[in-house]
């Protein structure tokens, strides 16, 4: 069987609080905190974008799997904010990873999805022995456009997965993707940020793709929410996934592990992948866990993990997802923000 040998992630240290997004454009913070169920969320910095994420989320990835770089023999990026339209962000990783030449790169996207898609290929990359370990990244400086509800959410962060057949700290015990045409979000080539369908993200979109696709890998595994442990599912904003744990059968407890989109805002490619990397650093061996992906377009990835007992020996080998989160922190003005931001437009 293959599996997650190595895992890491990186947070900006950057952060803007809910209430001074709100007090910008006349909104009442209260309600904003209460409805979406944010506090704050993490900035890119002007030197920060899905490469640098990557480098950092991946460098932490190879240190746990205590494996020579140069043996990935694949590497897949996934994020909606790709610092080049026609260059890969792949190359550049490999190249600060040490990974070398002899490998297969590519950069994916599929809305919030595009993370887990860089992880199923990657497994099954491994899986049908094309390669001894393969990468799968997701990544993302999201963009919301000012006034706009994404605005509140749209963060910056990212997890890194390597995949492989020995020295397991998490088996993979099953996969299941759902997907159809439902156009709730999307971005055009050459606009900066992307549009929304509203409340048509809500039930059509986001709801029936997470709980079909969850409710499927169950039936194919034979599982039922209690035998997990832990549940991650995509994080747009913070009573979203909540709401649809609650509608599938899990818990709060088996959830709020996982649930770091309140203090970390929605890092898009990055959301689901970077709240697994929190339960990681957390697991205990024989741990049951899922988690479901949602990206706009639309689809859903679901996994189902067992850790194993080599994951508590290994996660100490490199920074926690939690440690990023209540760390040294810099909380920004909304004039600084909107400072960086117009740096990260002006640089793309």
């Amino acid at each position: 069987m293959a599996g997650i040998v190595g895992y890491g992630a990186f947070i900006p240290r950057n952060r803007i609080k809910s209430e001074e997004i709100a007090r910008q454009w006349g909104k009442d913070p209260a309600a904003i905190k209460r409805g979406l169920m944010l506090q704050e969320k993490s900035v890119p910095g002007i030197d920060e974008d899905t490469i640098t994420i990557s480098v950092e989320a991946g460098r932490a990835a190879i240190e746990r799997a205590g494996i020579d770089p140069q043996l990935i023999g694949a590497l897949y990026i996934g994020s909606e904010s790709h610092p080049y339209a026609v260059k890969p962000s792949g190359t550049v990783v490999a190249e600060a990873l040490g990974i070398g030449t002899d490998v297969h790169v590519a950069d994916f996207e599929f809305a919030c999805k595009a993370g887990t898609e860089a992880m199923f290929v990657a497994l099954s990359i491994v899986e049908s022995g094309r390669a001894k370990f393969a990468m799968g990244i997701g990544a993302d400086t999201s963009q919301g456009a000012p006034n706009d509800a994404l605005e509140f959410s749209a963060s910056a962060g990212g997890a890194a997965y390597v995949f492989g057949k020995d020295h397991l700290l998490v088996d993979v015990v099953d996969t299941y993707s759902f997907t159809s045409d439902t156009p709730d979000f999307w971005r055009r080539e050459g606009e900066f940020y992307p549009r929304h369908g509203g409340r048509f993200t809500g039930e059509p979109a986001y709801f029936r793709h997470v709980t079909s696709a969850t409710r499927a890998i169950l039936e194919r595994t034979g599982l039922k929410p209690a035998d997990f442990r832990y549940a991650v599912f995509h994080m747009p904003n913070g009573k979203f996934p909540l709401a649809a744990g609650k509608e599938l059968g899990f818990k709060k407890e088996q959830m709020e592990t996982g649930w770091i989109v309140n203090t970390m805002g929605n890092t898009y490619s990055g959301s689901s992948p970077t709240g697994l990397a929190a339960v990681l650093d957390v697991a205990a061996p024989d741990d049951l866990i899922l988690i479901t992906s949602f990206g706009s377009g639309a689809a859903s990835d679901s996994f189902v993990l067992r850790a194993t007992e080599l994951l508590p020996q290994r996660r100490d080998r490199a920074p926690t997802v939690r440690s990023m989160l209540d760390g040294p922190r810099r909380y920004l003005t909304y004039g600084e923000y909107a400072k960086y931001r117009e740096k990260i437009i002006v640089n793309d």
